[in-house]
């Protein structure tokens, strides 16, 4: 089934293989005529035609029209002397059938008129009287070459099946690239999100703590170091317990891998995925109060006003991690001690709008990937936040503000929800 379904002019060795073919079939054709039968003594002449007759073979996937006239140039005399007419028919057939399995239907067509004329012609005249004898030919050679043409399309099916599994197999395999390469983009950004909130916040209550000792070491104020060190006992906890709960689902790959057969674009996925149902609920604006809570303990006055109700879970957490990462940069990068921030979240137009603005004097980097490190390094906060933006099919924007500060803005539809369900 292997051999007949391969295409024989892409098949491997297929010389040599005709070459061993034209062989066995040359070899029958002795068999046949040293076994006598009808016509005249075999001599040196028809026995030189017989095998000369079956050279062409050795090319017959190669160029099988050429083939088919090689064996008729020598069968054809070989049968006008009336030698035995049984010896040559295998190589005939094997010709005409490569013409046929290898060739389109038209070609095959003219092929066999091209061969049935003549020997309708040739049978008439050497013999008058043998009109369902030359039928019977006629019949033998248009099987052969239907048996041919049935083949071809046989082995195109064949071709259109694998073809299609494997156009299937290569799509299951980009499925599975996307998929992970999501998943490594969802663990790089709650990674982002979780630790470089928390670091900013330890960074900060440890400057804090530093300014007290060294301020005026004579006049300690024991209660604000204090104060400080718990601030940042209780953020490491924090930050301990989200990185040790994100490691867990990392562990547990497979049945990640089981939880979101297809979490589709407007689920948190691109950005909160299956991974992160496992946790638990996902965070959503009503954790905004704690961020509050963080920014100020950090040193910043927030002011934070929510009139939104009712917010898909996925909605709520793209909100609450584009405020998270919008309440850290403005807290690394305010470049001051009075910084205020305002966070404001309400519906409008079934969406739900974010606004994050600080009075400081921190700013885009100019390079285009958002706020970076103190340093100036391009840092990721920014295309986090826009993907974050995007995985609920929202916009974001960010950028100096109106008269100072920075200023993140960004668009949530609710309807999204809907659609991913």
């Amino acid at each position: 089934m292997s051999a007949i379904n391969r295409d024989p002019l892409t098949a491997p060795h297929r010389t040599r293989n005709d070459a061993v073919l034209a062989l066995c079939v040359a070899v029958l054709a002795v068999a046949i005529a040293r076994t006598g039968g009808e016509g005249i003594r075999p001599d040196l002449l028809s026995w030189t035609l017989l095998l000369a007759g079956h050279v062409p073979l050795v090319w017959r996937r190669r160029r099988p029209v050429v083939a088919l006239l090689g064996v008729v140039a020598c069968v054809a005399p070989y049968q006008a002397l009336d030698y035995n007419p049984a010896p040559p028919i295998p190589a005939t057939v094997l010709a005409l059938y490569t013409v046929a399995a290898t060739g389109a239907v038209r070609r095959t067509l003219l092929t066999g008129v091209a061969v049935l004329g003549p020997t309708a012609i040739g049978n008439g005249l050497t013999n008058p009287k043998g009109a369902l004898e030359s039928l019977e030919i006629s019949g033998w050679i248009i099987a052969v070459l239907f048996i041919g043409i049935d083949v071809r399309y046989y082995r195109r099916y064949v071709a259109s099946i694998v073809e299609r599994a494997e156009r299937a197999e290569h799509t299951r395999e980009e499925e599975a690239r996307r998929r992970v390469a999501e998943e490594r983009l969802r663990m790089a950004r709650d990674l982002h999100d979780l630790l470089a909130h928390s670091i900013t916040l330890i960074g900060v209550q440890t400057s804090v703590a530093a300014h007290v000792l060294t301020a005026d070491p004579e006049r300690l104020d024991r209660k604000a170091v204090a104060q400080a060190l718990d601030d940042i006992a209780g953020t490491c906890r924090i930050a301990r317990g989200e990185l040790r709960t994100t490691l867990e689902v990392l562990r547990a790959h497979d049945t990640v891998v089981g939880v979101g057969a297809d979490p589709g674009p407007g689920s948190v996925s691109g950005s909160v995925s299956g991974a992160e149902e496992m946790r638990g609920p996902l965070p959503g604006i009503d954790g905004l109060a704690d961020l509050a809570e963080t920014g100020r303990v950090a040193g910043a006055k927030v002011e934070l006003s929510v009139r939104a109700g009712d917010i898909p879970p996925s909605v709520g957490a793209a909100a609450y991690r584009i405020v998270q990462e919008a309440l850290t940069n403005a807290v690394r990068h305010g470049g001051r001690e009075d910084l205020t921030v305002r966070v404001g979240l309400w519906t409008a137009d079934g969406a739900l709008r974010v606004s994050v603005r600080d009075d400081g004097t921190g700013g885009d980097d100019g390079s285009g990937g958002g706020v970076g490190p103190s340093d100036g390094t391009p840092g990721f906060g920014l295309i986090g936040m826009r993907e974050r933006a995007r995985s609920v099919g929202g916009t974001l924007d960010a950028g100096p503000g109106p008269a100072e500060g920075f200023e993140v803005t960004a668009t949530l539809p609710l309807s999204r929800e809907d659609e991913v369900r």
